[in-house]
């Protein structure tokens, strides 16, 4: 059982990490770490991020800091197709409902969580075995100038509804790039938020999300992909 690393010390470091799990599959690394694979990754979403965290040295933990702390570097794993397009939306944070009203743009978390992404892609063809899905080429990315403009709008929009009290309205249809989907383990989860009086309600989590068509074009923009895969996806 080999050892998880210490934290990377830079971001080169990292991506000498990063850079040799492409081509390797999901249930090798997981033997490599003393980890089981499970053989659905519906009942356990977060198994393959959490399997790259130990692999590359994230060092957050449960803490709400990027993933790598020392490097401002937040991990994302992206399940893609055989085509390289995005198969589901990204999941960014969970919403701090009763505190959205107040928080500008550069203090929200979706800002600290997007400021610097590593990107990993990982095969998402259900048809695969979770074991045999392979690792694919890492990007570090930051925002450019209108993907953070186009990011800002949908968070200025979408928070200022849950601000003013309307949270229930919200669904996933709104939002260009970024949207609102419940983010909670069952029906039940409740959370506290506010009304449109200001008063305090229980209401369901919710989280941002990256829409995958936001995702599809990060990726086009980065690698050669098949025209196909361009400004398609949509969940």
């Amino acid at each position: 059982m080999a050892k998880p690393p210490r934290p990377p010390e830079s971001e080169p470091e990292l991506m000498v990490r990063a850079r040799a799990l492409a081509g390797r599959r999901v249930g090798e690394l997981a033997t490599e770490l003393g980890a089981t694979c499970p053989p659905d990754l519906r009942r356990a979403k977060g198994f393959v991020g959490g399997l790259v965290e130990r692999a590359l040295g994230a060092d957050a933990a449960s803490r709400a800091l990027p993933d790598f702390s020392r490097l401002g570097i937040e991990l994302k794993t992206l399940p893609v197709d055989g085509r390289g397009k995005p198969v589901e939306s990204t999941f960014v944070c969970t919403i701090p409902l009763t505190e959205v009203a107040v928080l500008e743009w550069g203090s929200s978390p979706v800002y600290r969580k997007l400021r610097r992404v590593l990107w990993v892609p990982v095969e998402g063809d259900r048809a695969l075995a979770p074991a045999a899905r392979r690792f694919g080429e890492p990007l570090l990315w930051s925002p450019d100038t209108q993907e953070e403009a186009d990011l800002r709008f949908d968070w200025e929009e979408l928070a200022g509804i849950i601000g003013r009290g309307d949270v229930e309205t919200v669904t996933g249809h709104l939002g260009r790039c970024l949207q609102v989907r419940p983010k909670a383990a069952n029906s039940r989860a409740r959370r506290r938020g506010t009304d449109r009086d200001g008063a305090s309600v229980d209401v369901l989590p919710r989280g941002f999300y990256l829409r995958a068509t936001f995702t599809a074009q990060l990726l086009c923009a980065h690698f050669v992909l098949p025209s196909s895969a361009r400004g398609v996806g949509g969940a």
